[in-house]
């Protein structure tokens, strides 16, 4: 038998989903301008600060190598970033952001931020990110009684918190 949660815990989860769903809806509306997609840009920023194998980056952006893989060609295809075949191990393919690519992840990056509201306290933004980490990291946790772990931690692209 389970317990419930307390009504101020499934109101703050029911605020949760609602938040992320309208922060999904924004950043879909500023993308969409610059033709990219919130999961395009999740790649982008996984190799913006360097060049990684196909699957060290589905890694970092939690997901499946093979999801990564239909982004990275349209991203590839529209000239954002370069795949290449590893010089010592054929079978990876190294993942590089291309000029364009820095200009797009640049472009999205302030769009964005622009479509977010400018006059909370910076602040609170910290607040928020660093609870929002917390909450990220207990979900990640073991949950009582199960006997397996789930996958660790990753990190928010662009923020270096989990």
């Amino acid at each position: 038998m389970t317990t419930e949660p307390q009504p101020d815990l499934r109101a703050s989860y029911r605020l949760l989903s609602l938040a992320a769903r309208l922060v999904q809806r924004r950043q879909d509306d500023a993308l969409a301008p610059l033709g990219l997609t919130r999961a395009a840009v999740i790649a982008l920023d996984g190799i913006a600060t360097g060049p990684r194998n196909q699957e060290q980056l589905a890694a970092i952006v939690d997901v499946k190598s093979q999801t990564l893989g239909k982004v990275l060609t349209r991203l590839q295809d529209r000239g954002l970033l370069t795949r290449t075949r590893h010089p010592s191990d054929r079978r990876q393919l190294i993942v590089e952001l291309t000029g364009a690519g820095e200009a797009a992840l640049a472009a999205a990056r302030k769009a964005e931020i622009d479509a977010f509201p400018a006059d909370m306290d910076p602040e609170d933004w910290r607040i928020l990110q660093e609870e929002l980490a917390k909450f990220v990291a207990s979900l990640h946790a073991p949950q009582r009684g199960s006997e397996t772990s789930p996958e660790p931690t990753r990190l928010v692209p662009g923020t270096g918190t989990p």
